[in-house]
């Protein structure tokens, strides 16, 4: 009996991208070469999908400079000493801290759904990071003149724009990543922050 599927979460990226990724950071490489570099990445990966027979695909994310901060790229309150993830391989990753309000996102998912659009007739979900996820941002000491109820009113409205772009712009469907969840249990074993976490992602869902 066939059990319908669906990809789920980020594809790996192609090693020259990877390069490529880097050179355009150190500005050994123009913002035209690493636009074309995306393209093809894409286009390789949504080919690929196509293959598998799979009725739903995806962009693999591979255009976004990451899955859990693409809406913040660009904005410039924001400092680089946030909230430290550890994995359990032994890798961290480190997420940026808000300095100052208002919260707004620099760029939403449907714009990466319509550049795969223009690739496929197959149907496209789109992947959104969840607002629990951004909700870490926030420093602990909070900000002045920027209450933390006024920031996650902001967030909550940004994350519904996001999800609601990328319905509007035709997505298949839209999945919500919510990869904090273990995270929050090792911040907090009570698991009040897990509830605080499922509390406001209803809110977006609300």
């Amino acid at each position: 009996m066939p059990i319908p599927t669906e990809p789920i979460g980020s594809i790996p990226r192609p090693r020259a991208l990877i390069n490529a990724m880097g050179k355009l950071i150190n500005g050994r490489l123009s913002r035209e070469r690493m636009n074309a570099l995306y393209t093809e990445a894409v286009q390789d990966t949504i080919q690929r999908f196509e293959q598998t027979g799979s009725s739903v695909i995806t962009d693999g994310e591979q255009t976004k400079p990451s899955f859990a901060t693409y809406p913040l790229h660009g904005a410039n309150n924001l400092a680089s000493d946030g909230v430290v993830i550890p994995f359990k391989d032994g890798h961290t990753r480190q997420l940026p801290r808000l300095t100052s309000g208002p919260f707004s996102y620099q760029t939403h998912a449907e714009s990466y759904l319509e550049a795969a659009r223009k690739l496929t007739q197959l149907p496209l979900k789109q992947a959104v990071i969840s607002a629990s996820a951004l909700s870490l941002i926030y420093p602990q000491d909070g900000l002045k003149d920027y209450p933390q109820d006024a920031f996650l009113n902001d967030l909550v409205a940004e994350a519904e724009a996001d999800i609601r772009g990328c319905l509007d712009s035709g997505a298949h469907n839209v999945q919500i990543d919510f990869t904090e969840g273990r995270l929050s249990v090792k911040l907090d074993p009570s698991k009040n922050l897990l509830r605080t976490f499922i509390d406001l992602n209803n809110r977006v869902l609300d």
